[in-house]
């Protein structure tokens, strides 16, 4: 499984995970993901690496859980306490919380919060509260994100409902297969691109690495050294000008976010600007033999929907037409038609 082998992808938009997971596979379809999330239930879509929301294999989520949940929920207790969260209230909030959706099943979140009021948990609705304890249940292992409805609002429910209890190995054997399947995935990188991308300390993606050793191997690209899994060296030649690589990525990407730094994926610093417009955002971007050239989205609603392409450089014929084929696959995965329109470049 995909998610399996890069440990997840960020999913606070559902759209672009699915994309995300459209990207690595072959003949996937919003449909199958959908049903995998719903029905079969083997994914997940809760909060683990840096503290965000992301979809993960079901097998997984018990020991990403033991490992990143701790660390998360300490990390936020500065947060929690401008928002008049404290110890006893959170401890009391998860038990109601615990209580609520065995009784229930899955609730949006306003459905949750006005039970949790009714039950003697008083937050105020129009804060972030509520969206923090029920964070702060998710990393205790309580709760995950389950399906959504009609309107395509989220719903909660208890993990142990929804997929039985994971099972939860911790310390040094997770720690160790954190750190091996993020070098097969992303490698060459660095202890500092894995604890940027995770959310570890840097401390502890250290000895993660360490950890790992064994399974790796040390390489050396334009003057800066990483890491990689033993058997998975990169090709020594780019591809042929006349059969580029080009991948559409959607917003929030993991191989754009698996890095401390962006310098060989986005190598120019007004490019980076332009596809990290702030607030966190991390635009869709078009990505050719590794590196970014442009971006992309989706405009117009119903059926006459358009795939847009803002490159920021002249693209060839042989890229256009990787263009071209990355928009009908897209079309595919959606199951709607797609005009796509290339700009001039800016």
């Amino acid at each position: 499984m995909v998610l399996r082998e890069i440990c997840g992808l960020q999913a606070q938009l559902m759209s672009a995970a699915g994309l995300g997971l459209r990207v690595r596979s072959a003949g996937l379809n919003a449909g199958t993901v959908r049903h995998a999330l719903n029905q079969d239930r083997s994914i997940v879509r809760t909060w683990l690496m840096r503290g965000t929301l992301h979809l993960v294999a079901a097998d997984d989520l018990g020991w990403l859980l033991s490992l990143l949940g701790p660390i998360f929920a300490s990390g936020s207790e500065a947060r929690h306490a401008q928002l008049g969260l404290d110890r006893d209230l959170k401890l009391r909030g998860v038990d109601t919380i615990r209580r609520t959706l065995k009784d229930t099943g899955p609730l949006t979140r306003y459905e949750l919060v006005d039970e949790l009021q009714r039950r003697g948990i008083r937050l105020d609705p129009k804060s972030q509260a509520p969206i923090h304890l029920i964070r702060f249940a998710a990393l205790q292992g309580v709760l995950c994100l389950g399906p959504d409805r009609e309107n395509r609002e989220p719903t909660y429910v208890l993990i142990d409902d929804w997929i039985g209890q994971p099972s939860s190995p911790s310390g040094e054997p997770s720690l160790g297969e954190l750190a091996r399947r993020y070098f097969a995935a992303y490698g060459p990188a660095t202890a500092e691109d894995l604890a940027s991308w995770s959310g570890l300390p840097l401390s502890q993606a250290r000895s993660a690495v360490a950890l790992a050793m064994p399974a790796l191997a040390e390489l050396t690209i334009r003057g800066q050294s990483g890491f990689l899994l033993k058997g998975r060296l990169p090709r020594s030649r780019p591809p042929a000008p006349a059969n580029p690589a080009v991948r559409l990525l959607p917003a929030f990407d993991t191989y754009l976010l698996g890095y401390r730094n962006r310098e060989l994926t986005i190598p120019r610093p007004p490019l980076r600007r332009r596809l990290q417009r702030g607030g966190g955002w991390l635009h869709p971007a078009v990505i050719v033999n590794g590196r970014a050239v442009g971006a992309w989205r989706l405009a117009g609603a119903g059926p006459r929907q358009e795939l847009r392409i803002e490159p920021f450089e002249k693209l060839s014929r042989a890229v256009q037409a990787g263009i071209e084929a990355e928009a009908r696959d897209i079309s595919r995965f959606l199951d709607f038609p797609l005009e796509t329109k290339i700009a001039e470049p800016a």
